[in-house]
């Protein structure tokens, strides 16, 4: 980089490090169209939508009506408790944004977690504390205590991402009571849908430091159009309005969301999640046969942790053999751990005999070794 550039560059973002996105590290284009892809938490089928484009000459509405109202009515909340936004992660940084001042200001997240709570806080120079999960992965509310009163924003993951785990209702309340006027409590419920019994919405009406960050590119299977939504009362959410960009949802987004969230739409989702979980029982199953490896956390959302020693081996294994899944040994407490997000019937046949057939190599070979 020349050097000017880099003098005119912010310090705290020379010293940042990019998120390592899944299409960062494996890019998806047609050159690679036969490869597997089970590393983004992705869908593995989509559905057609049409689009009309009699005014994609005029900017679009800011907070189309009927994206918010149908996805108020999804989640059983008033359209003034909504905010659509170009996926969660933009959700992300709006809150940090709107109410962390660069500098002074600090976040807590709780480790094994999503990567982009602490990405988007150091993209605006705002501090990040740690209160790691323990290691059942549940909260470390006694270490959570410690940042009362030094951070603006708890960022929370249920179902967590990449363990899998559920946050219970009771810690998940031991927390918003915790940071009571102190806190906003930023629940991330990216997943909930394949975990739905377990969402918190119902707590927006008591709290109001809650937060809830929703997608549609899980079990909506729309990771492509970007949106996302924030749930809060209204005080939050029209601040959140007043640093949001002012068309932040393109027209075709916007009508796409809205056949998503019809009841048509709505019930392709519950089944296509019915299905992707009966594909996670079969790995797990399958996986469970391996004395190699070691299932990890658990299975409330669209992917499998497991644990193996052969880590390195195995993960280029597969990706000579065109199917990409996560290494998250990078993370805390996450030693030799790979994600498998769940696929189509045939995605995952593929890919479990591949790691079957990479186990039963690696045991024959063990006893070909001299002692």
């Amino acid at each position: 980089m020349a050097e000017w550039i880099t003098s005119i560059t912010n310090q705290h973002v020379r010293e940042l490090s990019p998120y390592e996105s899944a299409r960062r590290l494996f890019s998806a284009d047609e050159n690679n169209s036969g490869q597997i892809w089970l590393n983004a938490n992705e869908a593995p089928m989509s559905e057609d939508f049409s689009v009309n484009s009699a005014l994609f000459n005029r900017y679009p509405d800011c907070q189309p009506q009927e994206v918010i109202s149908s996805y108020a009515r999804y989640a059983g909340i008033s359209s003034g408790q909504v905010i659509a936004t170009r996926g969660a992660d933009e959700g992300i940084e709006l809150i940090i944004r709107a109410f962390c001042e660069p500098g002074k200001s600090s976040v807590l997240i709780c480790p094994p977690t999503y990567g982009m709570y602490a990405i988007s806080a150091q993209t605006f120079n705002v501090g990040v504390h740690k209160a790691p999960l323990t290691d059942d992965f549940s909260l470390n509310l006694d270490a959570m205590g410690e940042y009362v009163d030094k951070v603006n924003v708890v960022f929370l993951c249920s179902p967590n991402n990449p363990t899998g785990t559920r946050i219970e209702a009771e810690q998940i309340v031991a927390v918003l009571n915790m940071f009571k006027d102190k806190a906003l409590v930023v629940l991330d419920e990216a997943y909930i849908e394949f975990d739905a019994d377990a969402t918190q919405s119902a707590l927006l009406s008591t709290y109001n430091n809650l937060v809830i960050l929703r997608t549609l590119s899980k079990a909506h299977a729309l990771a492509g159009i970007r949106c996302g939504f924030v749930l809060s009362n209204t005080q939050v959410c029209q601040t959140l309005m007043k640093v949001i960009a002012p068309y932040p949802v393109p027209a075709p987004v916007a009508q796409v969301a809205a056949q998503a969230l019809n009841a048509e739409g709505i019930a392709v989702m519950y089944a296509r999640v019915k299905t992707l979980q009966q594909g996670i029982d079969t790995i797990v199953k399958r996986l469970s046969q391996i004395d190699q490896l070691t299932l990890c956390g658990d299975t409330k959302a669209n992917f499998v942790l497991f644990k193996t020693p052969y880590k390195n081996k195995l993960m280029a294994f597969l990706v000579s053999k065109g199917v990409i899944i996560r290494d998250q040994s990078k993370q805390h407490n996450l030693d030799n751990c790979l994600r498998i997000t769940v696929g189509s019937e045939q995605e995952n046949d593929i890919l479990l005999s591949l790691i079957q057939g990479f186990f039963q190599e690696q045991a024959i070979s063990s006893t070909k070794e001299p002692s």
